[in-house]
Protein backbone atom coordinates (compact mmCIF):
# COMPACT_ATOMS: atom_id res chain seq x y z
CA UNK A 1 0.00 0.00 0.00
CA UNK A 2 1.32 3.50 -0.83
CA UNK A 3 2.54 5.70 1.77
CA UNK A 4 -0.51 8.61 0.71
CA UNK A 5 -2.92 5.73 1.42
CA UNK A 6 -1.52 4.58 4.73
CA UNK A 7 -1.60 8.21 6.58
CA UNK A 8 -4.86 8.63 5.09
CA UNK A 9 -6.11 5.28 6.79
CA UNK A 10 -4.37 6.10 9.81
CA UNK A 11 -2.48 2.14 8.95
CA UNK A 12 0.68 1.50 10.80
CA UNK A 13 3.81 2.23 8.32
CA UNK A 14 7.06 -0.24 8.66
CA UNK A 15 10.24 1.07 8.36
CA UNK A 16 13.78 0.38 8.22
CA UNK A 17 16.23 2.71 9.80
CA UNK A 18 19.94 2.63 8.79
CA UNK A 19 22.81 3.98 10.77
CA UNK A 20 26.46 3.75 11.19
CA UNK A 21 28.44 2.36 14.25
CA UNK A 22 31.19 4.49 15.69
CA UNK A 23 34.43 4.35 14.11
CA UNK A 24 38.26 5.78 14.27
CA UNK A 25 38.69 7.91 10.93
CA UNK A 26 41.41 6.50 9.27
CA UNK A 27 42.28 3.49 11.05
CA UNK A 28 43.33 0.67 9.32
CA UNK A 29 43.57 -3.01 9.70
CA UNK A 30 46.88 -5.02 7.90
CA UNK A 31 47.33 -1.54 6.26
CA UNK A 32 44.13 -1.28 4.87
CA UNK A 33 41.26 0.97 5.77
CA UNK A 34 38.81 -1.42 8.08
CA UNK A 35 35.20 -2.49 7.06
CA UNK A 36 32.51 -0.71 9.51
CA UNK A 37 29.54 -2.04 10.84
CA UNK A 38 26.07 -0.76 9.62
CA UNK A 39 23.07 -0.98 11.75
CA UNK A 40 19.38 -1.38 10.43
CA UNK A 41 16.28 -1.78 12.77
CA UNK A 42 12.85 -2.58 11.63
CA UNK A 43 9.95 -0.87 13.64
CA UNK A 44 5.86 -0.90 13.37
CA UNK A 45 6.23 2.94 12.96
CA UNK A 46 8.05 3.78 16.45
CA UNK A 47 7.47 -0.05 17.73
CA UNK A 48 10.71 -1.82 17.70
CA UNK A 49 10.58 -5.49 15.78
CA UNK A 50 13.59 -6.59 14.48
CA UNK A 51 16.91 -5.30 12.72
CA UNK A 52 19.75 -6.71 10.25
CA UNK A 53 23.58 -5.82 10.67
CA UNK A 54 25.85 -5.65 7.81
CA UNK A 55 29.69 -4.01 7.28
CA UNK A 56 30.76 -1.21 4.54
CA UNK A 57 34.10 -0.33 3.48
CA UNK A 58 35.34 2.91 5.05
CA UNK A 59 35.05 5.47 2.48
CA UNK A 60 34.47 2.65 -0.03
CA UNK A 61 31.74 2.39 -2.64
CA UNK A 62 30.06 -0.35 -1.42
CA UNK A 63 26.56 1.25 0.96
CA UNK A 64 23.66 1.10 -1.78
CA UNK A 65 24.89 -2.39 -2.35
CA UNK A 66 24.89 -3.80 1.31
CA UNK A 67 21.64 -2.33 2.38
CA UNK A 68 20.20 -4.12 -0.86
CA UNK A 69 21.77 -7.47 -0.06
CA UNK A 70 20.06 -6.96 3.63
CA UNK A 71 17.20 -6.38 2.04
CA UNK A 72 15.84 -8.30 -0.72
CA UNK A 73 15.21 -12.08 -0.51
CA UNK A 74 15.11 -11.68 3.12
CA UNK A 75 11.92 -11.49 5.40
CA UNK A 76 11.78 -7.54 5.83
CA UNK A 77 11.44 -6.49 2.66
CA UNK A 78 7.90 -7.18 2.16
CA UNK A 79 6.64 -6.23 5.42
CA UNK A 80 8.22 -2.40 4.56
CA UNK A 81 6.88 0.59 3.47
CA UNK A 82 9.93 2.65 3.79
CA UNK A 83 13.91 3.29 4.20
CA UNK A 84 15.35 5.63 6.32
CA UNK A 85 19.03 6.41 5.93
CA UNK A 86 21.20 8.43 8.90
CA UNK A 87 22.23 10.68 5.72
CA UNK A 88 23.38 10.15 2.33
CA UNK A 89 26.93 8.67 3.43
CA UNK A 90 28.08 5.84 5.89
CA UNK A 91 31.74 4.93 7.02
CA UNK A 92 33.02 8.37 6.46
CA UNK A 93 32.59 9.31 2.46
CA UNK A 94 30.83 6.01 1.29
CA UNK A 95 27.73 7.08 -0.48
CA UNK A 96 24.57 5.42 -1.11
CA UNK A 97 23.30 5.86 -4.48
CA UNK A 98 19.61 7.00 -3.68
CA UNK A 99 17.79 6.79 -6.87
CA UNK A 100 19.28 3.39 -7.48
CA UNK A 101 18.08 2.18 -3.84
CA UNK A 102 14.75 2.99 -4.09
CA UNK A 103 14.35 1.17 -7.51
CA UNK A 104 15.90 -2.11 -6.31
CA UNK A 105 13.72 -2.09 -3.28
CA UNK A 106 10.72 -0.90 -5.17
CA UNK A 107 10.26 1.40 -1.88
CA UNK A 108 10.65 5.18 -1.26
CA UNK A 109 14.10 5.90 0.54
CA UNK A 110 14.54 8.89 2.43
CA UNK A 111 18.55 10.52 3.73
CA UNK A 112 17.15 12.38 7.03
CA UNK A 113 19.75 15.04 7.87
CA UNK A 114 20.12 16.90 11.97
CA UNK A 115 20.70 19.96 9.53
CA UNK A 116 21.37 21.09 6.10
CA UNK A 117 24.82 20.03 4.79
CA UNK A 118 27.16 22.61 3.28
CA UNK A 119 27.73 20.59 0.38
CA UNK A 120 30.68 23.38 -0.21
CA UNK A 121 32.65 22.20 2.44
CA UNK A 122 32.32 18.88 1.55
CA UNK A 123 34.46 18.95 -1.71
CA UNK A 124 37.59 19.23 0.11
CA UNK A 125 37.59 15.83 2.27
CA UNK A 126 36.51 14.10 -1.16
CA UNK A 127 39.11 15.57 -3.49
CA UNK A 128 41.67 13.70 -0.90
CA UNK A 129 40.08 10.32 -1.82
CA UNK A 130 40.42 8.26 -4.63
CA UNK A 131 37.66 8.77 -7.72
CA UNK A 132 36.18 12.53 -6.03
CA UNK A 133 34.02 12.64 -9.53
CA UNK A 134 32.21 9.55 -8.43
CA UNK A 135 31.38 10.42 -5.00
CA UNK A 136 30.84 14.05 -6.28
CA UNK A 137 28.04 12.47 -9.10
CA UNK A 138 26.40 10.29 -5.85
CA UNK A 139 25.89 13.09 -3.99
CA UNK A 140 23.90 15.32 -6.57
CA UNK A 141 22.28 12.06 -7.45
CA UNK A 142 20.27 12.35 -4.24
CA UNK A 143 18.37 15.18 -5.31
CA UNK A 144 17.17 18.44 -3.60
CA UNK A 145 17.22 18.86 0.16
CA UNK A 146 13.80 19.27 1.26
CA UNK A 147 13.43 21.39 4.82
CA UNK A 148 9.92 20.45 6.64
CA UNK A 149 10.70 21.36 9.82
CA UNK A 150 11.82 19.38 12.01
CA UNK A 151 12.66 17.39 9.81
CA UNK A 152 15.75 18.00 6.46
CA UNK A 153 15.38 15.13 4.28
CA UNK A 154 16.50 14.03 0.35
CA UNK A 155 14.17 11.62 -1.32
CA UNK A 156 13.49 9.17 -3.98
CA UNK A 157 10.16 7.00 -5.12
CA UNK A 158 7.92 9.76 -3.20
CA UNK A 159 6.32 13.26 -2.86
CA UNK A 160 8.64 15.34 -0.65
CA UNK A 161 5.07 16.35 1.36
CA UNK A 162 3.95 13.07 1.94
CA UNK A 163 7.39 12.14 3.78
CA UNK A 164 7.15 14.88 5.66
CA UNK A 165 3.67 13.35 7.37
CA UNK A 166 5.56 10.14 7.33
CA UNK A 167 8.40 11.16 9.13
CA UNK A 168 5.93 12.63 12.16
CA UNK A 169 4.14 9.59 12.06
CA UNK A 170 7.92 7.66 12.48
CA UNK A 171 8.79 10.09 15.58
CA UNK A 172 8.29 9.59 19.24
CA UNK A 173 9.79 13.31 19.86
CA UNK A 174 12.33 15.44 18.74
CA UNK A 175 13.42 15.43 15.05
CA UNK A 176 14.94 12.07 14.75
CA UNK A 177 12.33 9.03 13.88
CA UNK A 178 12.85 6.41 15.75
CA UNK A 179 14.17 3.72 13.59
CA UNK A 180 17.19 5.92 13.37
CA UNK A 181 17.35 6.68 16.74
CA UNK A 182 17.10 3.02 18.11
CA UNK A 183 20.15 2.07 15.29
CA UNK A 184 22.70 4.90 16.36
CA UNK A 185 21.91 4.07 20.24
CA UNK A 186 22.31 0.10 19.04
CA UNK A 187 25.40 0.64 17.24
CA UNK A 188 27.08 2.55 19.60
CA UNK A 189 26.15 -0.37 22.23
CA UNK A 190 27.98 -2.94 20.41
CA UNK A 191 31.16 -0.80 19.16
CA UNK A 192 31.46 0.72 23.07
CA UNK A 193 29.76 -1.56 25.14
CA UNK A 194 27.18 1.20 26.04
CA UNK A 195 24.72 3.42 24.19
CA UNK A 196 25.52 7.12 23.56
CA UNK A 197 23.70 9.95 25.71
CA UNK A 198 22.15 11.23 22.25
CA UNK A 199 21.14 9.96 19.02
Amino acid sequence: MKLESLLKLNRTIRVVGFDDAPFIRGSKENGLKENLNLAGVVCAQTRFEGMVWGQIQQDGFDSTDTICNLLIGRKFLPQLHIVLLDGIGFGGLNFVNLPELAARLQIPCVAVMRKKPDLTAMAEPISRLPYPEKRLELLRSAGTIYEHPPFVFQVSGEHPSVIASVLQRLTDCGKVPEALRLAHLIGAAVIKGESGSSA
